[in-house]
């Protein structure tokens, strides 16, 4: 099988941190690409889960949180009272307290 080169760009940091790992574990840093490459091939997909960061996250939630607050202003829904929201989560816990006793 012919051998060719690939070359990756990573963040100098990042590289020394894994030369570091890869000596630690007995393997060279193009053998651990090796690994992954092949566990890609093999399974048809990433060895470890992909997801959005938690301040990504954060920011889509606010970014939503703002255009459901515009839309609600718009259709001219009236904001909650302090006292509105205090009284709604009163009635919740105690539904929630009777649930809990009728299940005993």
């Amino acid at each position: 099988m012919a051998q060719v080169s690939m070359t990756v760009r990573m963040d100098s940091q990042l590289k020394q941190n894994f030369d570091a790992f890869c000596a630690r574990i007995g393997m060279s840093a193009n053998t651990a690409m090796n690994v992954f490459a092949n566990a890609v091939v093999r399974t048809q997909s990433i060895p470890f889960r992909i997801g959005i960061s938690k301040f990504e996250f954060e920011d889509d939630t606010l970014s939503r949180f703002h255009q459901y607050k515009a839309k609600m202003a718009a259709e001219e829904c009236p904001e909650l009272t302090l006292e509105e929201i205090n009284e709604e989560i009163r009635l919740a816990r105690e539904e929630r307290a009777s649930k809990d006793q009728t299940a005993k």
